[in-house]
């Protein structure tokens, strides 16, 4: 059935975590009025307990307690991917075997989903690449008018996939914030939904799912150590929201701690860790990487990333060109074909960088995507 205001309850209010400043739950509102900075959702959900998933949806939408949508008649099945062992303690999550190959699908969805109830005239996207792809294909399910803006430079392969979904191009000159500033202008436009996986917070309620499953997966537990590759930090903020419901309901006994992967060539967040701060510090100038994908040299949810990586007691791993490329290779020989950004949690760790611990590290985005690491970026 599709959701309707009649339909589904009211939806919960978003707030800003720099200022405070409430904006109205239903509203097409992408950022602070006052500082615009990125959304927080008021939304603390208590999850289910393990027994009461048998039998439900094999999809995301299995975790209904802690989703601030109900299902859409969109859902391309997205979620529940599988969890192999790698090499010693160290597991993956294959979310490139995602409907559009890439995890982004988790936060697109609910973007589509909240798109379509609130209806808007257009919906615009900014991305490097996945981002865009999910939210082109989950508008398409939708039946939503969709623009995305793309850096030049963006791999050939991902526009193809964006434009086969119906969504407009706008290949913006310059680099990924150039790109996220023209997005930003047209967002402001009346009846425009900005699909923005960095200031919507409905998107890290996407991604969160992805500690859901790995929590249900591995029987009610989670590992020592989650290592999530970091740009935006929505992979890793959105294991944060998991890790602290679980752990309020009781339904973990400990925290994991969080572990944030940055490609040295830009690596602004990993560069405040190790002065100790809570923010950014002074200029990461963009360099080329394999890791495209995360090559964020200034993220708007920083203080946010490195709260929870530093209240997990985890910590920052940097990865450099060679690592990435042989992790990838290294990935292949195992059967695995995983585009360059997505290797670079095994990059950090396939040595022992976290000793005997547990880890799971995201295999995020397909191979077929970039091609192999010789080949692009770097």
């Amino acid at each position: 059935m599709t959701a309707t205001a009649e339909t589904t309850p009211a939806l919960p209010d978003c707030f800003c975590p720099a200022d405070g400043t409430r904006v109205p739950g239903g509203s097409l509102t992408w950022s602070c009025p006052v500082c615009r900075g990125p959304l927080d959702l008021d939304f603390s959900p208590s999850p289910a307990p393990l027994k009461a998933l048998a039998g439900r949806v094999n999809s995301l939408w299995r975790y209904a307690e802690c989703l601030p949508l109900p299902a859409p008649a969109i859902s391309l099945g997205e979620g529940r991917t599988p969890l192999v062992e790698l090499a010693g303690p160290v597991s993956a999550k294959l979310d490139f075997l995602m409907p559009t190959l890439s995890f982004k699908d988790r936060g697109a969805v609910m973007l589509a989903a909240l798109a379509r109830r609130l209806g808007p005239d257009r919906v615009i996207a900014d991305s490097s690449g996945n981002a865009g792809t999910a939210v082109a294909a989950y508008c398409a399910r939708a039946g939503l008018d969709c623009t995305v803006y793309v850096p030049a430079g963006t791999s050939p392969k991902k526009l193809e996939q964006i434009g086969a979904h119906g969504a407009r191009l706008e290949v913006v000159d310059g680099e990924r914030e150039s790109t996220a500033l023209a997005a930003r202008a047209a967002a402001d436009e009346p009846g425009t939904f900005y699909a923005s996986h960095v200031h919507n917070p409905y998107f890290l309620h996407g991604t969160k799912t992805y500690v859901h499953e790995l929590w249900e997966d591995l029987g009610g537990r989670l590992p020592d150590a989650l290592v999530a590759p970091v740009g935006n930090g929505t992979l890793l903020l959105g294991a944060a929201l998991a890790v602290r419901e679980l752990h309020t309901a009781g339904l973990i006994a400990r925290r994991p701690a969080l572990y944030a992967v940055q490609s040295a060539a830009v690596a602004p967040l990993a560069a405040a860790w190790r002065a100790g701060a809570d923010d950014l510090v002074g200029e990461t100038p963009m360099a080329p990487t394999f890791a495209e994908g995360i090559a964020i040299p200034r993220p708007l949810r920083a203080r946010q990333i490195l709260r929870a990586v530093r209240d997990s007691g985890g910590g920052f791993l940097t990865v450099t060109e060679d690592e990435i490329a042989a992790a990838q290779r290294d990935l292949a020989s195992r059967g695995l074909y995983v585009e360059s950004t997505g290797v670079a949690c095994w990059a950090a760790v396939r040595d022992g960088a976290l000793g005997d611990r547990t880890a799971v590290v995201p295999l995020c985005g397909a191979g077929v995507k970039t091609g192999l690491a010789e080949g692009v970026g770097g």
